[in-house]
């Protein structure tokens, strides 16, 4: 088995792993609170560049996002 077909059957574990090492290095160098503020800006761009690549309007998005309630 390759490489190529080892990622293709284990694709979301090779990557829960890669994360979780990412974010506790961070932790490590950095501190806990700091490697989370991170986390959660890595997340929040995760999905914004997901949103613009399904081609939804980033007014709309903004919109949705910090509606009144």
């Amino acid at each position: 088995m390759n490489y190529q077909e080892f990622f293709e059957h284990h694709r979301g574990k090779v990557i829960g792993v890669a994360l979780g090492l990412a974010f506790g290095w961070f932790s490590i160098v950095y501190g806990f609170w700091k490697a989370l503020f991170v986390t959660i800006c890595v997340g929040f761009g995760y999905y914004v560049g997901k949103r613009v690549d399904e081609r939804l309007d980033l007014g709309r998005l903004w919109n949705r996002l910090f509606r009144e309630k």
